[in-house]
């Protein structure tokens, strides 16, 4: 089986599939890798390193994805590389297809086999690859919060930690899950009035005793998620649902009664988005105002923090891309069914049923 890691198009993505290090472990086992010319520079990787590593270098993406049968990507294929798919591929990566009909259609016709990375699951139902990415998002969904909050970039002027004699900033959490537990550590280490909102009381039990008080914790029900959004300075969508569009807490109507100058920091805005009023943006435009309420809804946030995220996500993936290519993707989802539970899409069927409900589609299990 012929890897093949292509340079990331989507808006200021600098990740990049695996590292040097990572590909050695494969070429080591006789494997085959190609890299697309520049692909992890902005990571930090440079070409040599990926030759030194044994790879061979491409220059285009059109020559690796026809010679390559295990695409490994960091982020969904964007509309101008759907046609380089072919039914010989195995693609893997970050796809959160419920949140797109069209490209879940592209892949369906492509005929691919589409494993996405945040519906792998371990023996003990966890997400392995989904959560580093999930930590990132996570702790740095407060600092965006953050910057977003100064009064020169239009926000309220609040200093989330406060000072002596002046009431800290106040952080609603929505979710409790990987990215609302990363966001909670870094508003509570900046000294901010804390509230996380979520529908496990298990995990709303694992915070308040790992915080000792210094974090409200409440059973989420629609009006005690519009009473704390409409007082809060920055809200974090934190809210995922595996593999199906995320649930609309938020209302249009609480937006409009939030304070001006408030944020929203929506990271669930892969799955579509806690908020009613989310929209995708990008790095290069990365916020809008509905209701003098700022809205930031990046998909990629770790994108910005390449160095970190691609060490994080190789950490995370390597072991089922050697499994993937020692082993043959028939053997391998055969023998383990929480792998297979990443796949989305194949032989031009829709077979996460999540994600045909989410569009409409026909759902059609593999097994």
């Amino acid at each position: 089986m012929i890897v093949g890691i292509p340079r990331e198009i989507k808006d200021h993505e600098f990740r990049v599939a695996l590292t040097p290090d990572a590909v050695q472990v494969l070429t080591a086992k006789g494997k085959t890798v190609l890299v697309e010319t520049h692909a992890g520079e902005g990571s930090g990787f440079v070409d040599q390193e990926y030759r030194d590593a044994g790879a061979k270098i491409v220059p285009s993406p059109e020559q690796l994805y026809a010679e390559a049968e295990l695409i490994v990507k960091v982020k969904e294929p964007q509309p101008q590389e759907y046609s380089l798919l072919h039914a010989r591929h195995v693609l893997m990566t970050y796809l959160h297809l419920a949140a797109s009909k069209e490209l879940t259609e592209a892949l369906v016709a492509s005929r691919c086999t589409a494993i996405a990375y945040e519906m792998i699951q371990d023996a003990h139902g966890r997400f392995p690859i989904l959560q580093p990415m999930s930590d990132i998002a996570g702790r740095m969904s407060i600092q965006i919060g953050a910057h977003y909050l100064e009064k020169h970039q239009k926000g309220r002027g609040v200093l989330l930690g406060g000072v002596p004699g002046v009431e800290s900033g106040k952080v609603v959490i929505l979710g409790s899950g990987n990215v609302g537990s990363a966001a909670t550590r870094v508003a509570v280490a900046m000294g901010a009035q804390v509230t996380v909102i979520s529908i496990s009381v298990e995990q709303l039990r694992h915070l308040d005793e790992l915080y000792q008080g210094r974090v409200n914790t409440r059973v989420a029900t629609p009006v005690m998620v519009e009473r704390a959004v409409v007082d809060a300075d920055l809200v974090i969508g934190a809210v995922l649902v595996p593999g199906a569009r995320s649930p609309r807490l938020v209302a249009r109507d609480s937006i409009q009664r939030m304070k001006p100058g408030a944020v929203i920091v929506d990271v669930s805005v892969d799955q579509g988005g806690c908020v009613e009023t989310t929209r995708p943006t990008t790095h290069s435009d990365p916020v809008y105002w509905v209701h003098e309420v700022l809205h930031y809804a990046v998909p990629n946030i770790p994108g910005v923090v390449p160095r970190t995220s691609t060490l994080a996500l190789t950490n995370a993936t390597l072991p089922y891309i050697v499994r993937l290519v020692d082993q043959g993707i028939e053997r391998v989802l055969t023998e383990d069914p929480g792998f297979a539970t990443g796949i989305n899409v194949r032989q031009g069927k829709v077979t996460c049923r999540a994600v045909a409900e989410a569009h409409g589609l026909p759902f059609d299990s593999f097994n």
